[in-house]
């Protein structure tokens, strides 16, 4: 059987990248150098690589989606908005009436 080990995200930045997600959504930094960054997220690792920018999709929405809950989803917004994500739509409620947001980020 196969066992989880990481989320890979590409980045032609991944000092920019490790700072958006410690500081955007508190991630923990383990490991961090210009060409690879492994951050801990609950009990997973989200792994990011560098790669030249020819190589990342060349639409933001081709990108895969990565969901995350939050307890205060309007001061994650703003401090990710600051970070530089931009929003991709309007707020949104789910059917059980929580705040909804999608964010989309280059890095």
């Amino acid at each position: 059987m196969a066992s989880f080990r990481y989320l890979l995200l590409l980045s032609k930045d991944v000092p920019a990248a490790a700072k958006f997600l410690s500081e955007g959504l508190g991630m923990s930094t383990t490991v961090i150098t210009e060409k690879w960054a492994e951050l801990q997220c609950g009990g997973s690792t989200v792994a990011v690589k560098a790669v030249e920018s020819e190589m990342l999709p060349a639409e933001v929405n081709s990108s895969p989606m990565i969901v995350f809950d939050v307890s205060d989803v309007q001061t994650s917004l703003t401090r990710l908005l600051s970070l530089g994500a931009e929003m991709d739509g309007a707020i949104q409620y789910s059917l059980e009436g929580n705040k909804v947001g999608a964010l989309a980020v280059s890095f």
